[in-house]
């Protein structure tokens, strides 16, 4: 008997050794793979389900060591990536620690909510349908990470709570004396300024020469306004031209016809644009042309202005350019 027992003993202690070495040993996995543990799954089915996909060799020594670890009803569910030769001891401690794959969804300032939903609409790591389309300007460009599994729904939510958010914060430290009385103008405005230039340090001289256009009573004469009037939050098809007659266009958001702001906003603004118009630089500049190096050049008068717009297009006709020069956003103002 106390040989049976003796032998019983190192076949356990064998077989103990054994197990340890599997459980943490080098995995089979021959190359980096990601899977989906899914929710609500017991610890011998997630076992088998690791263990179909190779990812763990053996299920039953997977189970033995979550247990006597105590981590059986602890593994959470979510996309994971493991690496080539992941032990079961490192699936296991992943699991529990709940470590699983973070995505990202980069919205760019000066994105219009069609634009948005398209980006969301595209990306397979999202769930459900999205909600309808909020107001254009009340969703905020930034990067948001998610993991797989999150609903659009909730992306949008989240996108909108933080433009609030930002919006409600900047607008309570505005200058005094802005020629705007609302939040919802102070977001158009910023949507247009955004739009207007992708250079953050310009943001601030362009929202000065529309605060002073405001002040003034003078039309702003925005591209990026008639071109929403026109082609709405689509944007203007890829290869359609800008047209001279587009500047007459008929919308409640061409500003080279309406007097003051649009209805709403053209774009969702980003914090710097909403700084912007919040803290304008303060000068006396009415126009502003692009200057052909990516950058605006600003002038006081219609005079200085239109000298500017004839040295751009020269600019433009030194490149080769001629034809997208004439046609350009470039205008002289009357």
């Amino acid at each position: 008997m106390l040989g049976l027992a003796v032998i019983a003993l190192i076949g356990g202690a064998a077989m103990f050794y054994w197990g340890k070495l599997q459980f943490e040993g080098r995995g089979p996995l021959q190359q980096d793979v990601t899977y989906m543990v899914p929710r609500g799954g017991a610890l011998a089915t997630i076992s088998d389900g690791l263990a179909n996909a190779g990812i763990i060799s053996n299920p039953l020594v997977f189970q033995v060591g979550a247990r006597l670890s105590g981590a059986g009803g602890q593994l959470k569910a979510g996309e994971y990536g493991f690496p080539a030769g992941t032990s079961m001891q490192q699936v296991l401690e992943k699991l529990v620690a709940g470590r699983s794959i973070v995505h990202s969804v980069t919205v760019p300032e000066g994105w219009t909510v069609a634009q948005i939903y398209a980006r969301l609409e595209g990306d397979d790591a999202l769930m459900g349908n999205l909600p309808p389309m909020p107001a254009e300007g009340s969703l905020l460009p930034e990067t948001y990470t998610f993991t797989r599994g999150t609903s659009r729904n909730e992306l949008i939510s989240q996108m909108s709570d933080a433009h609030t958010a930002m919006v409600e914060q900047i607008w309570a430290t505005r200058v005094d004396n802005l020629p705007i009385d609302t939040v919802e103008e102070f977001v158009t405005l910023a949507s247009i300024v955004e739009r207007e230039t992708g250079v953050d340090a310009e943001r601030p001289h362009v929202a000065s020469v529309f605060i002073n256009r405001l002040r003034q009573n003078m039309r702003l004469q925005s591209d990026p306004t008639f071109i929403y009037g026109i082609w709405g939050g689509a944007g203007k098809p890829s290869g359609e031209p800008l047209r001279r007659s587009h500047i007459q266009s008929d919308t409640p958001y061409n500003t080279y016809v309406i007097p003051a702001l649009p209805p709403g906003p053209i774009a969702n603004p980003g914090r710097a644009a909403l700084e912007a118009v919040a803290k304008p630089l303060e000068t006396d500049d009415l126009y502003f042309v692009a200057d052909g190096e990516g950058g605006h050049v600003f002038a006081q008068t219609l005079a200085e202005h239109n000298r500017n717009v004839a040295r751009y297009r020269e600019v433009m006709r030194a490149r080769g350019a001629a034809a997208a020069a004439e046609n350009s956003d470039a205008e002289l103002v009357e």
